[in-house]
């Protein structure tokens, strides 16, 4: 059983549920989609030609992070109680992961952590997520962790080593099945190409506010300072974010705000951009696997592989460092080509195979060995 509530880990998780599908004399998938991100997990879905079996629609208007996590719980009792899966597979950090780990420790029910081991050790930050994947991780009986530092994390934690798999992150896998070259789209043609296209996204809890502005105001002082620049913006449906970024950013040449791009979309656009500016994890794996500078809008990341490779580069929330560092990279060629050029930490695009083979194993071997060392 997967279980999922938002755009990202339904991308994470979609080129999984594939695999499982070649192999159905091995696997029988139940999929389960919380609507923790409604609009946003459909256009996913619709993309990777999955149909799930459950729908929780746990979404309501100005619910809390206490709400959320108490209806998914209650949703998924039952749920589990009826289909009785082998093993129940989460992704990430989100509220939809940490309440289906929950759900499943109280059925006494196997649990795979994918993309397990990250960590910022700052409890706020990012926030929940940071907590979440800890409490994840406690709850955990597989650990598909993206890189060798994330197994590192897991052992200085004292998880069992055996229980530990470095796959890399399937993400990777996800974009083998997006990019197209040729692909055709209306931003896509916006974008000049004898233009650098700075694509941005934004929508993180600490960043809403003075951070976000500051963001906004560094973004807006370079386009207008260099006319070879221009922006593509997907608007993050957060009427917070939306406020601030069409206040400051709005009705601007060369700025090109736009709706949430479904995945294949956006995966074309990173490919087609010149570097990228995010506050997202994801796209700290995405965005270098094709060769694009990632310049990270937050103090800290759970994703340091990609800072020591030189593919991403944290510079905070302040108007001017991030303005310097956008400029760094739009006239120094030689930084841009270093942190373009680097080689991606997080995997071949093989890590759904990698999983599934873990998973098989698990079940060949004595599965309560495992579950009471």
């Amino acid at each position: 059983m997967t279980i999922f509530g938002t755009r990202p880990e339904a991308i994470k998780l979609a080129p999984l549920i594939l695999a499982m599908k070649k192999q159905q004399n091995r696997f029988m998938p139940i999929i389960i989609e919380t609507g923790q991100h409604k609009e946003m997990l459909q256009q996913v879905l619709v993309t990777f030609g999955i149909q799930t079996d459950y729908d929780l629609a746990v979404m309501k208007e100005n619910q809390t992070l206490t709400k959320l996590t108490e209806i998914i719980l209650n949703k998924l009792e039952s749920i589990l109680r009826k289909e009785k899966p082998d093993i129940v597979l989460v992704h990430g950090d989100t509220t939809t992961a940490l309440a289906a780990s929950l759900a499943a420790f109280y059925q006494k029910i196997p649990l795979g952590h994918v993309e397990a081991g990250l960590r910022t050790r700052n409890k706020y930050s990012p926030y929940p997520e940071e907590m979440n994947r800890q409490l994840i991780d406690g709850l955990s009986d597989l650990y598909f962790a993206p890189t060798e530092l994330s197994k590192e994390n897991l052992i200085k934690e004292q998880r069992k080593n055996s229980r530990i798999f470095v796959t890399g992150n399937t993400a990777i896998d996800a974009l083998n099945w997006t990019v197209q070259k040729g692909y055709q789209h209306e931003v896509l043609h916006k974008m000049k190409k004898e233009n650098q296209t700075i694509l941005v996204t934004m929508h993180r809890r600490e960043n809403l506010g003075r951070p976000m502005e500051n963001i906004c105001k560094a973004i807006l002082n370079i386009v207008q300072k260099y006319k070879n620049v221009e922006v593509v913006f997907p608007v993050h449906l957060n009427p917070k974010v939306r406020e601030v970024v069409y206040q400051i950013l709005g009705n601007q040449e060369r700025i090109f705000l736009v709706e949430p791009l479904d995945v294949a979309d956006f995966h074309n656009v990173v490919a087609a951009s010149y570097m990228v500016l995010t506050d997202s994890g994801g796209i700290q794996e995405e965005a270098p696997f094709l060769e694009k500078p990632v310049l990270v809008l937050r103090d800290v990341t759970e994703r340091p592989e990609g800072v020591k490779a030189g593919s991403l580069k944290l510079v905070g929330t302040e108007e001017q460092n991030v303005q310097k560092e956008i400029e760094r990279l739009l006239v120094d060629q030689r930084e841009y080509e270093r942190m373009a050029h680097t080689q991606n930490p997080y995997g071949d695009g093989k890590a759904s195979e990698y999983i599934l083979a873990h998973i098989i194993d698990f079940f060949k071997n004595s599965k309560e060995e495992i579950l009471h060392c």
